[in-house]
């Protein structure tokens, strides 16, 4: 897979369909790589007439890892940001959504339709009110909008995303344990459950890539960043937002947020879906994409 100079940082990245289709981006979540966005599903997408490109954030896969800078203390993090003081952090969401306009930039696209999911889409919503004049639409699934009042995860949700496993070099087995059990908590409960196939993915991810900093230090950035209702009421690009009526990590009063702060946004919410995408919901999913994308040029 090629790698782009972007942001002043290098940011692996692959893409489907024709080059000359309308651009597709996907930003992927808090500490998974872009392999996260099924093949199938992006193949699904390309199919329906887009370029849909995938990439690695900073700080997770093949792109540039943060290593030399300390994962910031949560606590402390947040203080500052309740305090209306700038925290010490490596980076932010901004940053990050800079990264992805930097990586427009390097493969010369001037507008794209943007979706992220989860942290993704946190990022997604950045680069569409930063940078509204590169953004043909924007697809936010499974994300919200840094309301301190919003619901909090699930205390199972909590507990899994935060509890730390052994590194897959030294335990593989007690790995991959951990990483299906988190998939199961965090999974759709009105859809199969691949033990076998979450199995695998989290086996092939550790091979590619292990960062559990990056996590720490993505976490940090999202924690940074704060509240983004303000700069949601800026955006203007047909706005999709999904969720999952069952989301245990980032309740559906999440999504509910983020619609109700974009203008014009449409809220789409999936009866069963929790805080993954089930391969029998790709197809749904990327049909509302591609929905929202032709609003922009209706």
């Amino acid at each position: 897979m090629p790698k782009a100079k972007a942001n002043g940082i290098a940011l692996e990245y692959d893409s489907f369909g024709a080059e000359d289709a309308e651009p597709v981006l996907l930003i992927t979540g808090l500490g998974v790589q872009m392999t996260r966005w099924a093949v199938p599903f992006c193949e699904i997408l390309a199919g329906l007439g887009y370029r849909v490109i995938r990439f690695d954030n900073r700080d997770a896969g093949l792109s540039t890892h943060f290593n030399d800078l300390p994962v910031p203390e949560l606590a402390t993090v947040a203080l500052a940001v309740a305090r209306g003081e700038r925290p010490d952090v490596p980076y932010t969401l901004y940053d990050m959504a800079a990264d992805a306009v930097g990586l427009l930039d390097a493969l010369g696209i001037e507008r794209a339709h943007i979706v992220g999911r989860s942290m993704g889409g946190m990022i997604a919503q950045l680069v569409a009110s930063e940078h509204p004049h590169r953004t043909l639409s924007l697809t936010s699934i499974m994300s919200n909008t840094g309301n301190p009042g919003l619901p909090s995860a699930t205390p199972e949700a909590m507990a899994a995303l935060t509890s730390r496993p052994p590194h897959p070099s030294e335990d593989e087995e007690s790995f991959l344990t951990h990483s299906v059990a988190f998939a199961r908590v965090i999974g759709s409960p009105g859809y199969p459950f691949d033990e076998a196939a979450q199995r695998a993915q989290a086996l092939a991810d550790a091979k590619r890539a292990y960062n559990p900093a990056g996590f720490g230090r993505q976490i940090a950035a999202i924690v940074a960043t704060g509240d983004r209702r303000a700069r949601l009421k800026t955006i203007t690009a047909p706005t999709l937002v999904v969720h999952g009526a069952d989301d245990p990590l980032i309740p559906k009063a999440g999504g509910e947020d983020t619609a109700a702060n974009i203008k014009g946004a449409e809220l789409k919410v999936i009866p069963g879906m929790g805080h993954d995408l089930p391969p029998a919901l790709y197809e749904t999913v990327a049909l509302a994409i591609a929905a929202n994308a032709r609003r922009e040029s209706a």
